[in-house]
């Protein structure tokens, strides 16, 4: 398999990782161990599940972890909306914020499909 860091999809998910935790650092304090740490294990499963499929044993496996990554992009996406409405991110971030996400998901899906169309 190809590495992991040269991955398109695995990039824009690196960046969006890494803006989610910076949009997270304004959270109250109180929610440290609740939805900070809910975004931030979501976001950062996203590349993570990539990396590990990527050194599995064949297509089959990659896909797998990408399903993985796919889940927790949507989950990322919930959370998003959730800050959303409780105030903890303004408008133009969470617009980014989803604007990144959803083109992570449409990376993965394709990925996905073009790996289990050659199995």
């Amino acid at each position: 398999m190809v590495g992991f860091r040269r991955l398109t999809v695995w990039e824009k998910s690196h960046v969006l990782t890494l803006d989610v935790y910076h949009a997270t650092r304004s959270f109250p304090r109180d929610e440290l161990y609740g939805l900070t740490a809910q975004m931030r294990r979501s976001a950062s499963s996203i590349p993570a599940n990539i990396a590990e499929g990527c050194c599995r044993g064949g297509k089959r496996d990659f896909a797998r972890f990408l399903w993985n990554a796919l889940g927790s992009a949507s989950e990322l996406e919930y959370h998003l909306l959730l800050a959303s409405d409780l105030k903890l991110v303004d408008e133009a971030a969470r617009h980014r914020l989803d604007h990144r996400v959803t083109e992570v998901k449409r990376m993965l899906t394709g990925l996905i499909k073009r790996l289990t169309s050659e199995v």
